[in-house]
């Protein structure tokens, strides 16, 4: 099964750090994470530096999924030009044309 994120809320801190990241990272996860996309704060945790994002760099480096930080979110916050290495920043049309022939599962929104 292959699955996308979309991470809007004020828990994904704890999510990602003791829930998937870890999974990820054992290969345990079972399902394909094809991509993430950032929302709000959230955007943050793909700023360099931050421990969430190295961790999900290191990841994509492995698997290729995407990581993307929502634009308009990114620019407000002032990280557009400070992402961990493989992240990007777009908006809806482009997470669609990132995400278009990945085959999709399941979007999950946290």
């Amino acid at each position: 099964m292959k699955v996308a994120y979309i991470f809007n809320s004020t828990n994904t801190h704890k999510i990602l750090d003791k829930m998937i990241i870890p999974q990820l990272e054992t290969d345990s996860h079972v399902a394909e994470v094809a991509g993430m996309f950032f929302f709000m704060d959230n955007t943050l945790f793909l700023s360099k530096g931050n421990p969430i994002g190295e961790r999900l760099s290191k990841i994509r480096e492995k698997t290729g999924m995407i990581l993307m930080a929502c634009d308009q979110c990114a620019i407000e916050r002032g990280i557009q030009d400070n992402l961990v290495d493989g992240a990007t920043i777009g908006c809806f049309p482009n997470l669609y044309t990132c995400l278009g022939g990945a085959g999709i599962d399941q979007v999950i929104t946290l």
